[in-house]
């Protein structure tokens, strides 16, 4: 964790609105992602963001102590969702398996001319075809760039079990992509 990420950190769990402000502005995005990721569903996701934010700044006075802030919101931020889920179907218990699918956000070129308009869509495809619970899994490695280790608490699966999936993603996207090039 960077120096000006533990200053802002510290300032927040001294109750500092605008340190607040400025968090919320750069993991607000990530999170929502995450939440429409395993709902897809637009408004509850919203809301949903707005509680994972809820509760860090009721938490506030812990977060310098947390070593990766972006692992522990994802935690929050999957909770919620699968808490959501099990509201709408009115379960207890809801394994990953049962998310009805992964819903991931369409990839844009982060530079002009790197990868064309066409390529961004091939990618998008590719991976829309993956498995809900790949495509969730390479989500969070390789959007949110949790560890394996981070994504292995989250998820309560073994780090094989992710590595698999991260493996299995990466495989399929590359014969999806060379066959379409």
């Amino acid at each position: 964790m960077q120096d000006t990420e533990r200053s802002e950190l510290y300032l927040i769990s001294h109750g500092n609105e605008m340190a607040f402000d400025g968090f919320m502005e750069r993991y607000s995005a990530k999170i929502f992602y995450h939440i429409f990721g395993i709902l897809g569903d637009y408004e509850l996701s919203e809301e949903l963001s707005s509680d994972v934010f809820l509760e860090v700044w009721q938490h506030r006075k812990e977060l310098p102590k947390i070593d990766n802030i972006l692992g522990w919101i994802n935690t929050i931020a999957f909770n919620k969702a699968v808490s959501a889920l099990r509201k709408k179907r009115k379960k207890q218990n809801i394994s990953l398996e049962e998310v009805p699918d992964f819903y991931f956000p369409e990839l844009k070129s982060p530079i002009d001319g790197i990868i064309s308009e066409e390529e961004c869509r091939k990618l998008n495809k590719a991976i829309d075809a993956l498995p809900p619970r790949c495509k969730h899994i390479f989500f969070l490695a390789k959007i949110e760039e949790m560890s394996y280790d981070e994504i292995s608490q989250l998820l309560q699966i073994s780090k094989a079990t992710v590595n698999y999936h991260i493996s299995f993603a990466l495989s399929v996207l590359r014969e999806k992509l060379r066959k379409a090039m």
